[in-house]
């Protein structure tokens, strides 16, 4: 994906972190919002499942399987084992309860006095992404289906006194044209982040992005290998990241700050605050660093509050991204700033082996609040892509 290095750097963070509650993605038609969340499904790492369960439940987790897997496991059963994709469930707009929670049939459990569930969408989604296009235009009562299941992770049909439960854990992702309307606020409060895209404006990226779709259009299976083993090294980081997220530093000072900007940004509840903290913790997971440091909070904290800023989407996205840098700006005089060296040659020194070296100006820059676009810190996880367009854009010049 061409530039929109806000946007992958959303999605990378909920895919170490699902916890963090998601990510809306706000803009025109025609600026990548499907692609971009379709092609994180294709660097997810493949899951372990067991392989007759419609649920995916993982053959060596009894506390995260359904009732039926969790009764063989104790049972001593060896449980049949296979890979699959990660999966990713769309939502459709037209979608009725039954389809989106699954049905549950009553008659059968009271002629036979057994339980029979026929799953829906969101079983499938367990351990997956459940996507909403058009999430602003789904119907109340399933943005309520939804909304407490993502909050629980688990999916509860109760028919005629008769309940069926089973584990709905996801990454939720919805898209949105803010032309046809906005979000309920409810929702808009669940998704951890949010995201506005626009139209590339630099005619050699639309450029990029033309040749990038001429090339697949002319040959999909080559324009797919020339990229797997960039979409293998992001897959891998991001098993790695999963691994030292719970490692990661978290000092009372970056506490502090992540609940300074959001009380000074006017946010309400706590909601904002958890997640800032939860999203620089997988950014740092992400760039190898031990800590948490100023700048990743920053970067975290232009991730959360982009929504939850008041009247944050009745405003051109600049004026509320401008608004979020003079809160960052108070923060950092106020003495945040100064928390960034404990954290930030760590991070340097961590990234470097990783991602590559950065400049010194770049790190002094990130210290910085307002100096560098959201995302910034995760570019030097996109250089190789960088560098292949470059040399597509030599090699058309040439």
């Amino acid at each position: 994906m061409v530039s929109q290095e806000r946007l992958k750097s959303a999605l990378l963070v909920n895919a170490v972190d699902p916890s963090i509650g998601g990510v809306l993605i706000r803009g025109e038609k025609g600026t990548g919002k499907t692609t971009a969340v379709r092609a994180l499904r294709a660097i997810l790492p493949r899951l372990s499942v067991v392989a007759d369960c419609p649920y995916h439940c993982p053959p060596d987790d009894p506390d995260s399987m359904h009732d039926g897997c969790r009764g063989r496991y104790d049972a001593g059963h060896e449980l049949p084992r296979e890979e699959i994709p990660t999966p990713l469930v769309e939502v459709p707009l037209n979608a009725t309860e039954d389809r989106l929670a699954g049905t549950l049939h009553v008659e059968h459990a009271l002629e036979t006095g057994e339980r029979r569930f026929e799953p829906g969408l969101l079983a499938r989604a367990n351990r997956g992404i459940l996507y909403v296009d058009e999430v602003n235009l789904l119907e109340d009562h399933l943005v309520d289906v939804v909304l407490d299941v993502a909050v629980s992770g688990t999916n509860i049909v109760e028919r005629e006194g008769i309940s069926y439960r089973h584990p709905a854990r996801f990454l939720l992702i919805g898209t949105m044209n803010p032309e046809e309307g906005e979000v309920r606020p409810q929702l808009l409060d669940r998704f951890g982040l949010c995201v506005t895209v626009s139209g590339l404006a630099d005619p050699g990226e639309r450029m990029q992005v033309v040749r990038r779709w001429a090339e697949f259009e002319r040959n999909p299976d080559g324009f797919i290998a020339q990229w797997a083993e960039d979409d293998a090294a992001l897959s891998e980081r991001i098993v790695d990241a999963r691994e030292r997220l719970d490692r990661v530093e978290v000092p009372d000072a970056m506490v502090h700050l992540a609940v300074s900007i959001a009380a000074r940004a006017g946010v309400q509840g706590h909601r904002p605050d958890i997640v800032i903290v939860k999203t620089a913790r997988a950014l740092a997971a992400l760039l190898g660093a031990h800590r948490l440091s100023t700048q990743l909070v920053f970067e975290a904290a232009r991730l959360v509050l982009s929504h939850r800023m008041q009247n944050a989407l009745l405003r051109p996205a600049g004026e509320t991204d401008d608004e979020i840098e003079r809160v960052l700006r108070q923060a950092a005089e106020d003495g945040g700033a100064g928390e960034a060296g404990k954290g930030s040659g760590e991070t340097a020194s961590a990234s470097g082996s990783d991602t590559g070296e950065l400049a010194e100006q770049e790190l002094e820059d990130m210290q910085v609040p307002g100096s560098t676009a959201a995302g910034s810190i995760l570019l030097s996880l996109f250089d190789s892509e960088k560098k292949k367009t470059a040399g597509t854009r030599r090699t058309h010049s040439g």
